[in-house]
């Protein structure tokens, strides 16, 4: 049987193995070197604010300052830890060094009751130290009561301040503290702390085992050993990688990089099924949200360019599958699925339907294109030159990278290639296109009064945007003498709709596309346009350009992404067709 005497003699890890001098403060060397050249050379100050997330060391420094000042063997940097007062401050125990809770110790009484005992000298120790722990929890009129004792204390006294969010703390104590803040701790440093702590318990632990867990931490020291005690006390002796996301419901890695490669391949279908079959494994959706958002960051950073050391959140024989992973995505599609991911996770954290948000997520992520195509159209509009209309070559190799591999296993052109090659087309097609385009081609539809409506309706069908919406609005269709298709328009501002040649061309491929030939045709205003006459090249307009841009698939799929306004937009006339 277990005594009981023993079993209330057990202190957790955190505690056990808590840091007793500067040299064990682990990840805030900076603070350490200050304080400890402060002692040597009796610089010691009255009032410190010790700043930084929570389990960075923020108290054990207090302690260790505190012990450093009152130790029986003389002030120095290094306390012995022997002496009663040493052993006194380490346990929390000492009368003359007071640890105050600034959440239950907030008002002004407390503060007032602070005042009257700083008159009274140390009992034992050479000072009177108070550690006020979460001091931003006083209160406004508790802080004003403070000022004139924290400015100009007793000389036994020394003030240690403690808080998480130094924000709250007025100005006016800030300027009367010498402040030190605490950075969070490398996960590098957290994992070779734990595993010391492991070795003095006698327990095995996997050098992934204890990544995961510093990564888990965020920094924390205290989080991550809290976590090791969760481990030690189920008694095993050996602890592996799969007990420690056991426990913490995460994904293990392989499990992860079975869920991103479909997300990859924009494969739908299976990145479900994989996410269905990490749930029944016992992860939990949120926290593979979480994951595939780190594992993303970590892509991206090799995305950029960043050498493996940046890499955050995956682990050592993940790194060669991150890199390819890099490599297939673009930075600008790498974005936009760490925003769906970051979005979903926010949303997940108010909502029942997480499951729902995740697999929404998901989904979002495999119907993605190639979005560094966008960013190749912004410097054409801020050049001046309208970007044209991915020809439907360019949609149906969209359409294809958009596929899983596994339909389309002989992909050779890529969206951004196919776009360029487009433009490239495009240009030469409007350089080299007469102002009369040959009629040519027999065994084609023919072209005739009788079926002129129906095939500008068919025209329609295949433009988009705002070009589509202009030409719906045709007046009259007809076809002239020389087999011409001549469409007209009642409306004056339709001039430059009419003599832009982006939109020219446009209308021609459609036309050659429903007509199976190339077709000659006439645009116009109730002002006709010469057949004869060749159109007169102007310079696109920054509206019409804006409205080019607003047709283009990508940026219609950037809008709907980004819940962008398409109003901000939308094609204004000129002045001069509003008279």
């Amino acid at each position: 049987m277990t005594d009981p005497a023993a079993a209330t003699d057990y202190v957790v890890v955190a505690r056990r193995y808590r840091p007793q001098t500067f040299e064990d403060l682990i990840g805030q060397q900076h603070v350490s070197q200050a304080l400890s050249r402060a002692i040597e050379s009796d610089r010691v100050g009255h009032a410190y604010l010790f700043t930084g997330a929570r389990g960075v060391g923020k108290t054990s420094a207090a302690r260790i300052l505190a012990k450093a000042l009152n130790c029986a063997e003389g002030t120095s940097a290094t306390p012995c830890n022997q002496c009663e007062l040493c052993q006194s401050v380490s346990t929390g125990d000492d009368v003359d060094v007071l640890e105050i809770d600034g959440a239950s110790n907030r008002g002004i009484d407390e503060i007032r009751q602070l005042r009257q005992n700083v008159a009274v000298r140390p009992s034992r120790a050479r000072y009177k130290i108070y550690i006020i722990d979460e001091v931003h929890m006083l209160t406004k009129e508790a802080f004003n009561a403070l000022l004139k004792t924290l400015e100009e204390p007793p000389e036994h006294v020394k003030f240690i301040f403690a808080t998480t969010e130094p924000n709250k703390i007025p100005v006016t104590i800030l300027s009367r503290c010498q402040r030190y803040d605490f950075a969070g701790i490398e996960a590098a440093a957290i994992q070779e702390r734990l595993q010391q702590i492991a070795t003095a318990e006698g327990v095995t632990v996997d050098s992934d085992a204890l990544q995961i867990l510093a990564m888990r931490a965020a920094g924390s020291m205290r989080d991550s050993q809290s976590l090791l005690e969760q481990l030690l006390s189920t008694g095993t002796q050996s602890i592996t990688a799969a007990d420690v996301t056991t426990m913490l419901g995460i994904a293990p890695a392989a499990r992860l990089s079975q869920l991103v490669q479909p997300l990859v391949e924009r494969n739908a279908a299976t990145a479900l099924a994989e996410l269905d079959a990490g749930v029944a494994e016992g992860a939990e959706v949120s926290q593979l949200v979480d994951q595939l958002l780190g594992y993303f960051r970590d892509v991206m950073t090799q995305a950029v360019g960043c050498d493996a050391s940046s890499l955050l959140y995956s682990l050592p024989s993940q790194q060669q599958e991150v890199s390819e992973v890099a490599e297939r995505l673009g930075v600008q599609t790498l974005l936009a699925i760490v925003q769906i991911l970051d979005q979903t996770a926010a949303r997940m954290r108010i909502s029942t339907h997480t499951r729902t948000l995740a697999e929404m997520a998901i989904v979002r992520i495999c119907h993605l294109e190639n979005l560094d195509a966008l960013a190749a159209l912004i410097p054409q509009l801020k050049d001046g030159v309208a970007p044209p209309r991915a020809s439907s070559a360019v949609k149906k190799n969209v359409a294809a990278e958009s596929r899983p591999a596994s339909t389309n296993p002989t992909r050779d052109v890529t969206p951004a290639a196919a776009v360029a090659t487009a433009e490239a087309e495009d240009k030469n097609r409007l350089e080299t296109t007469p102002a009369e385009p040959e009629v040519a081609v027999a065994e084609a539809t023919p072209l005739s009064s009788e079926n002129a409506e129906e095939i500008w309706k068919r025209v329609l069908e295949l433009l988009s945007g705002m070009v589509m919406d202009h030409a719906a609005e045709a007046d009259e269709i007809s076809v002239d003498s020389s087999g011409r298709l001549r469409v007209s328009f009642a409306e004056s501002f339709h001039r430059d709709f009419c003599e832009k040649p982006t939109n020219r061309t446009r209308i021609e491929n459609a036309l050659k596309e429903v007509c199976g030939r190339q077709v000659g045709f006439v645009l116009g205003t109730h002002k006709r346009i010469d057949a004869a006459e060749k159109p007169v090249k102007q310079a696109p307009s920054r509206r019409q350009q804006q409205a080019d841009v607003a047709a283009q698939p990508f940026v219609q799929r950037a809008m709907e992404l980004f819940d962008g306004d398409p109003s901000r937009l939308r094609y204004v006339p000129p002045k001069d067709s509003q008279k």
